[in-house]
Protein backbone atom coordinates (compact mmCIF):
# COMPACT_ATOMS: atom_id res chain seq x y z
CA UNK A 1 0.00 0.00 0.00
CA UNK A 2 1.99 3.33 -1.24
CA UNK A 3 1.23 6.24 1.25
CA UNK A 4 1.65 9.68 -0.16
CA UNK A 5 1.36 13.00 1.56
CA UNK A 6 0.13 15.69 -0.39
CA UNK A 7 1.20 18.84 1.00
CA UNK A 8 2.47 22.30 0.82
CA UNK A 9 2.74 25.30 3.99
CA UNK A 10 1.60 27.93 1.40
CA UNK A 11 -2.29 28.03 1.19
CA UNK A 12 -4.10 28.69 -2.37
CA UNK A 13 -1.54 26.13 -4.46
CA UNK A 14 -4.04 23.81 -5.53
CA UNK A 15 -2.87 20.84 -3.17
CA UNK A 16 -6.68 19.76 -2.21
CA UNK A 17 -7.24 20.13 -6.20
CA UNK A 18 -4.67 17.80 -6.63
CA UNK A 19 -5.49 15.15 -4.17
CA UNK A 20 -8.86 14.81 -5.19
CA UNK A 21 -8.40 14.43 -9.38
CA UNK A 22 -5.17 12.19 -8.42
CA UNK A 23 -7.10 10.30 -6.42
CA UNK A 24 -9.98 10.00 -8.83
CA UNK A 25 -7.55 9.33 -11.87
CA UNK A 26 -6.13 6.16 -9.87
CA UNK A 27 -9.33 4.79 -8.86
CA UNK A 28 -10.23 5.00 -12.67
CA UNK A 29 -7.59 2.75 -13.74
CA UNK A 30 -8.79 0.50 -11.39
CA UNK A 31 -6.53 1.47 -7.90
CA UNK A 32 -8.35 1.00 -4.79
CA UNK A 33 -7.69 4.14 -3.09
CA UNK A 34 -8.49 6.32 0.17
CA UNK A 35 -7.61 9.69 0.66
CA UNK A 36 -7.62 11.05 4.16
CA UNK A 37 -8.72 14.59 4.58
CA UNK A 38 -5.88 16.12 7.16
CA UNK A 39 -7.21 19.85 7.06
CA UNK A 40 -9.45 21.27 9.44
CA UNK A 41 -11.00 23.14 6.26
CA UNK A 42 -12.18 19.46 5.22
CA UNK A 43 -12.17 21.06 1.27
CA UNK A 44 -11.32 17.11 0.28
CA UNK A 45 -14.59 16.05 2.02
CA UNK A 46 -17.04 18.74 0.31
CA UNK A 47 -14.88 18.08 -3.34
CA UNK A 48 -15.69 14.75 -3.16
CA UNK A 49 -19.41 15.17 -2.29
CA UNK A 50 -19.51 14.23 1.09
CA UNK A 51 -21.82 16.33 3.46
CA UNK A 52 -21.70 17.37 7.09
CA UNK A 53 -23.97 14.40 8.07
CA UNK A 54 -22.20 11.74 7.01
CA UNK A 55 -18.66 13.30 8.51
CA UNK A 56 -19.73 11.60 12.33
CA UNK A 57 -16.90 9.73 12.62
CA UNK A 58 -14.00 12.16 11.22
CA UNK A 59 -10.17 12.28 10.70
CA UNK A 60 -10.32 14.28 14.10
CA UNK A 61 -11.52 10.69 16.15
CA UNK A 62 -8.79 8.88 14.33
CA UNK A 63 -5.69 10.97 15.50
CA UNK A 64 -7.14 10.71 19.03
CA UNK A 65 -7.19 7.28 18.83
CA UNK A 66 -11.17 7.23 18.96
CA UNK A 67 -12.01 5.69 15.94
CA UNK A 68 -10.42 3.26 13.79
CA UNK A 69 -9.67 4.63 10.40
CA UNK A 70 -12.14 1.53 9.13
CA UNK A 71 -14.86 3.16 11.39
CA UNK A 72 -14.19 6.20 10.10
CA UNK A 73 -14.29 5.38 5.92
CA UNK A 74 -17.14 6.67 4.27
CA UNK A 75 -17.31 5.90 0.52
CA UNK A 76 -17.78 8.62 -2.30
CA UNK A 77 -19.71 8.70 -5.21
CA UNK A 78 -16.89 7.17 -7.34
CA UNK A 79 -15.92 3.57 -7.39
CA UNK A 80 -12.97 2.37 -5.59
CA UNK A 81 -12.45 5.57 -3.64
CA UNK A 82 -13.10 6.14 -0.31
CA UNK A 83 -12.49 8.48 1.93
CA UNK A 84 -11.74 9.86 5.71
CA UNK A 85 -13.87 13.17 6.22
CA UNK A 86 -12.61 16.38 8.08
CA UNK A 87 -14.27 18.66 10.25
CA UNK A 88 -13.27 21.63 11.67
CA UNK A 89 -13.22 19.85 15.18
CA UNK A 90 -9.36 18.53 13.61
CA UNK A 91 -7.89 22.12 14.27
CA UNK A 92 -8.22 21.45 18.33
CA UNK A 93 -5.84 18.08 17.41
CA UNK A 94 -2.82 20.21 17.19
CA UNK A 95 -3.07 21.61 20.76
CA UNK A 96 -4.41 18.20 22.22
CA UNK A 97 -2.01 16.60 20.83
CA UNK A 98 1.08 18.03 22.70
CA UNK A 99 1.58 15.95 25.45
CA UNK A 100 0.36 12.65 24.15
CA UNK A 101 2.70 9.92 23.42
CA UNK A 102 3.48 9.28 19.74
CA UNK A 103 1.81 12.31 18.83
CA UNK A 104 4.07 12.31 15.42
CA UNK A 105 3.39 8.61 14.56
CA UNK A 106 -0.79 9.08 15.69
CA UNK A 107 -1.63 8.90 11.82
CA UNK A 108 1.31 6.07 11.18
CA UNK A 109 -0.35 3.57 13.81
CA UNK A 110 -3.97 4.47 12.23
CA UNK A 111 -2.97 3.24 8.72
CA UNK A 112 -0.58 0.16 9.84
CA UNK A 113 -3.91 -1.29 11.34
CA UNK A 114 -6.04 -1.12 7.87
CA UNK A 115 -6.49 -4.60 6.91
CA UNK A 116 -3.85 -5.29 3.97
CA UNK A 117 -5.00 -5.39 0.82
CA UNK A 118 -7.82 -3.05 1.23
CA UNK A 119 -6.12 -0.17 -0.51
CA UNK A 120 -3.47 0.50 -3.14
CA UNK A 121 -2.68 3.75 -2.60
CA UNK A 122 -3.43 6.57 0.82
CA UNK A 123 -3.08 10.14 -0.45
CA UNK A 124 -3.30 11.88 2.89
CA UNK A 125 -4.45 15.97 2.04
CA UNK A 126 -2.28 18.01 4.47
CA UNK A 127 -3.23 21.06 6.03
CA UNK A 128 -1.33 24.44 4.42
CA UNK A 129 1.17 24.23 7.37
CA UNK A 130 4.29 22.29 8.93
CA UNK A 131 1.96 21.97 12.10
CA UNK A 132 2.34 18.50 14.16
CA UNK A 133 -0.58 17.37 11.69
CA UNK A 134 1.29 17.81 8.58
CA UNK A 135 4.25 16.36 10.04
CA UNK A 136 1.51 13.17 11.13
CA UNK A 137 1.56 12.42 7.41
CA UNK A 138 5.19 12.57 6.51
CA UNK A 139 5.55 10.37 9.24
CA UNK A 140 3.43 7.98 7.98
CA UNK A 141 3.79 8.24 4.24
CA UNK A 142 6.19 6.63 1.95
CA UNK A 143 6.32 9.65 -0.18
CA UNK A 144 5.28 13.26 -0.67
CA UNK A 145 3.74 14.92 -3.66
CA UNK A 146 4.44 18.42 -3.36
CA UNK A 147 1.95 21.12 -5.53
CA UNK A 148 3.49 24.17 -6.38
CA UNK A 149 2.13 27.27 -7.44
CA UNK A 150 3.94 28.82 -10.47
CA UNK A 151 4.28 32.47 -8.58
CA UNK A 152 7.44 34.33 -7.19
CA UNK A 153 7.58 33.38 -3.86
CA UNK A 154 7.48 29.81 -4.65
CA UNK A 155 10.43 28.42 -4.31
CA UNK A 156 11.22 30.21 -0.87
CA UNK A 157 8.54 28.28 0.44
CA UNK A 158 9.41 24.75 -1.05
CA UNK A 159 12.84 25.08 0.63
CA UNK A 160 11.09 25.33 4.17
CA UNK A 161 8.95 22.26 3.38
CA UNK A 162 11.77 20.18 1.76
CA UNK A 163 13.84 21.59 5.09
CA UNK A 164 11.30 19.69 7.37
CA UNK A 165 11.01 16.32 5.09
CA UNK A 166 14.74 15.88 5.60
CA UNK A 167 13.88 17.03 9.75
CA UNK A 168 11.37 14.19 9.49
CA UNK A 169 13.61 12.05 7.49
CA UNK A 170 16.45 11.98 9.78
CA UNK A 171 13.90 11.43 13.40
CA UNK A 172 11.32 9.48 12.38
CA UNK A 173 10.70 8.16 8.94
CA UNK A 174 14.02 7.60 6.72
CA UNK A 175 12.38 5.71 3.95
CA UNK A 176 10.29 8.69 3.11
CA UNK A 177 11.13 10.25 -0.37
CA UNK A 178 10.09 13.49 -2.59
CA UNK A 179 7.74 11.38 -4.99
CA UNK A 180 7.82 14.88 -7.12
CA UNK A 181 7.11 18.63 -7.26
CA UNK A 182 3.62 19.39 -9.40
CA UNK A 183 3.72 23.20 -11.12
CA UNK A 184 0.06 24.00 -10.55
CA UNK A 185 -2.22 27.32 -11.78
CA UNK A 186 0.39 27.91 -14.58
CA UNK A 187 -0.84 30.58 -16.66
CA UNK A 188 0.95 30.71 -20.19
CA UNK A 189 -0.40 34.50 -20.52
CA UNK A 190 2.04 35.63 -17.67
CA UNK A 191 5.74 35.41 -18.38
CA UNK A 192 6.38 35.19 -14.31
CA UNK A 193 4.47 31.61 -14.46
CA UNK A 194 6.90 30.94 -17.67
CA UNK A 195 10.07 32.02 -15.34
CA UNK A 196 9.05 30.42 -11.86
CA UNK A 197 8.93 26.90 -13.91
CA UNK A 198 12.36 27.01 -15.54
CA UNK A 199 13.75 28.50 -12.27
CA UNK A 200 12.17 25.30 -10.65
CA UNK A 201 13.20 22.93 -12.96
CA UNK A 202 16.99 24.28 -13.33
CA UNK A 203 16.68 23.87 -9.42
CA UNK A 204 15.18 20.42 -8.82
CA UNK A 205 15.39 19.07 -12.63
CA UNK A 206 13.47 15.23 -12.63
CA UNK A 207 12.20 15.69 -9.35
CA UNK A 208 9.39 18.06 -11.26
CA UNK A 209 6.50 16.23 -13.16
CA UNK A 210 6.77 17.07 -16.63
CA UNK A 211 2.62 18.19 -16.75
CA UNK A 212 2.05 21.52 -15.57
CA UNK A 213 -1.46 21.88 -14.36
CA UNK A 214 -2.98 25.26 -16.15
CA UNK A 215 -5.38 28.21 -14.57
CA UNK A 216 -8.24 26.54 -15.39
CA UNK A 217 -12.53 27.55 -14.50
CA UNK A 218 -13.26 23.99 -14.44
CA UNK A 219 -11.02 23.02 -11.79
CA UNK A 220 -12.32 25.89 -9.78
CA UNK A 221 -16.15 25.11 -10.41
CA UNK A 222 -16.24 21.75 -9.67
CA UNK A 223 -15.79 21.73 -5.77
CA UNK A 224 -19.36 23.53 -5.43
CA UNK A 225 -20.64 20.77 -7.03
CA UNK A 226 -18.79 17.74 -5.34
CA UNK A 227 -17.56 16.95 -7.62
CA UNK A 228 -13.78 16.39 -9.10
CA UNK A 229 -13.24 17.99 -11.93
CA UNK A 230 -12.61 14.83 -13.75
CA UNK A 231 -15.91 13.71 -13.31
CA UNK A 232 -17.29 17.35 -13.70
CA UNK A 233 -15.30 18.18 -16.67
CA UNK A 234 -13.43 15.46 -18.15
CA UNK A 235 -12.00 17.42 -21.55
CA UNK A 236 -11.16 20.46 -19.82
CA UNK A 237 -7.49 21.57 -19.60
CA UNK A 238 -7.13 21.32 -15.95
CA UNK A 239 -8.21 17.76 -16.05
CA UNK A 240 -6.83 16.92 -18.99
CA UNK A 241 -3.39 17.74 -17.02
CA UNK A 242 -4.37 16.10 -14.18
CA UNK A 243 -4.75 13.10 -15.76
CA UNK A 244 -1.25 13.46 -17.67
CA UNK A 245 0.12 13.87 -14.13
CA UNK A 246 -1.47 10.95 -12.89
CA UNK A 247 -0.02 8.73 -15.75
CA UNK A 248 3.53 9.93 -14.54
CA UNK A 249 2.49 9.25 -10.96
CA UNK A 250 1.54 6.09 -11.60
CA UNK A 251 4.74 5.32 -13.58
CA UNK A 252 7.42 6.34 -10.78
CA UNK A 253 5.40 4.34 -7.75
CA UNK A 254 6.08 1.29 -10.70
CA UNK A 255 9.74 2.50 -10.65
CA UNK A 256 9.72 2.43 -6.88
CA UNK A 257 8.46 -1.13 -6.85
CA UNK A 258 10.54 -2.12 -9.33
CA UNK A 259 13.55 -0.95 -7.73
CA UNK A 260 12.28 -2.14 -4.31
Amino acid sequence: MNRIAVANQKGGVGKTTTAINIATALSAVGWRVLLVDLDPQGNASTGLGVDQKQREITSYDVMMGNATVDQAVVSTKLPRLDIVPATQDLSGAEVELVDVDQRMHRLDGALNAIPAGRYDVVLTDCPPSLGLLTVNALVAAHSILVPLQCEFFALEGLSQLLKTVERVRARFNNGLTVLGVALTMFDRRNRLSDQVAKDVRAVLGQVVFDTVIPRNVRLSEAPSHGLPALIYDHRCAGSEAYIGLAREIIGRLDGKARAA
